[in-house]
């Protein structure tokens, strides 16, 4: 726990104030405290914790919209703070990426357990969404590397091992990728010797 970081934010000064006191005890760094949920978001971006606790109902912006816009720029772990947990609130705050929920008044004894599961959820998200990009961009290089295979053996008479091999010394003499060069030859900015030559 030590040196997690946490922005809270809680339009009610004595909850806040109680809240942050508890969350020091536990072991944690309070890096910022709003009292809405554009506040919140400010302090997020600014401070960058691991966890954003938000009450639900605040003034300006609520807890619900300030999440979905944490969450969506993967900013912190979003913990939801409230004395409301009505089945359609829970359904919005899982479906703006909350992690975990506090309910009110506050079970001091469930504060670290919420912010483990929270931080660990995050996490895993993090993983899978990187993992799942990384997917992506490997299945899109593959495509522009494809796409210029194709441009060398139909303009240039190459065939697909020469094409490839052609693609993979010019990424290496310029030191860029092969997406690249591959990107090149399709754009035709790069103009390859004839086969036999390379």
């Amino acid at each position: 726990m030590s040196g997690t970081r946490i922005v809270l934010a809680e339009d009610e000064a004595l909850i806040r104030l109680d809240l942050r006191e508890s969350l020091i005890n536990e072991g944690y760094e309070v890096v910022g405290e709003a009292g809405d949920g554009a506040e919140a978001i400010e302090l997020v971006k600014k401070t960058k914790p691991d966890v954003a606790i938000l009450d639900i109902m605040m003034p300006v912006m609520d807890g619900i919209t300030a999440a979905r816009e944490i969450t969506a720029d993967r900013l912190a772990a979003v913990v939801i703070l409230t004395a409301y947990p009505q089945r359609d609130l829970v359904d919005q705050a899982t479906e703006a990426g909350v992690m975990a929920y506090l309910l009110k008044p506050v079970q001091h004894d469930r504060l670290a357990p919420t912010i483990d599961v929270a931080i660990a959820r995050f996490r895993e998200m993090q993983v899978a969404t990187s993992q799942a990009e990384s997917m992506t961009e490997r299945l899109e290089a593959r495509k522009v590397t494809d796409r210029a295979k194709g441009v060398l053996m139909d303009k240039h008479g190459y065939n697909e091992g020469t094409s490839y091999r052609f693609l993979q010394r010019e990424a290496m003499a310029k030191r860029t990728t092969i997406k690249a060069v591959a990107q090149k030859v399709i754009d035709g900015e790069l103009e390859p010797p004839p086969p036999g030559e390379q």
